[in-house]
């Protein structure tokens, strides 16, 4: 009971403190050349999707470990396989500035870029996985319908 207490309070918190930034962004002007209103938000939606990723995965963890202990290997060789996954994609990213823009911004930095690169390796990885996924898919679908 006074657990559910301190997660409805924390949501409380988490919410009256996003429209308090929501309202001085607006009273301090989006428009303005620094930006600092839309980076002060930017961070805070980091935060919040850091909290909803991290507060998904540890209570997907507990029950799990609660229903099942064993199924805890599973989930740590997803880890080393992502691990492995974006680590080679690290590797293939060349890191270098996109054709057109070699000069337009300084502030991009070697590791910014292989950074951009990584996520976009990673981004085709995820793609071409759901297509093959999706063809797989149909072929065991055709294949179980056919019997």
């Amino acid at each position: 009971m006074k657990l559910n207490k301190f997660f409805k309070i924390l949501m409380l918190v988490l919410i009256l403190v996003s429209v308090g930034l929501l309202v001085w962004g607006s009273v301090v002007g989006f428009t303005t050349n620094d930006g600092q209103a839309v980076d002060v938000l930017f961070y805070w939606a980091y935060v919040m999707v850091g909290l909803a990723v991290a507060s998904w995965v540890l209570v997907g963890l507990v029950l799990m470990a609660k229903n099942n202990p064993k199924s805890l290997i599973k989930v740590g060789i997803v880890l080393v396989v992502a691990a492995a996954l974006a680590f080679v994609a690290y590797l293939l990213a060349p890191g270098n500035p996109a054709v057109g823009r070699e000069n337009i911004s300084p502030a991009d930095t070697l590791a910014t870029l292989k950074l951009t690169d990584t996520v976009l390796n990673l981004t085709y990885f995820a793609g071409a996985a759901a297509v093959v996924a999706i063809i797989i898919g149909e072929i065991r679908l055709a294949i179980i319908n056919r019997k």
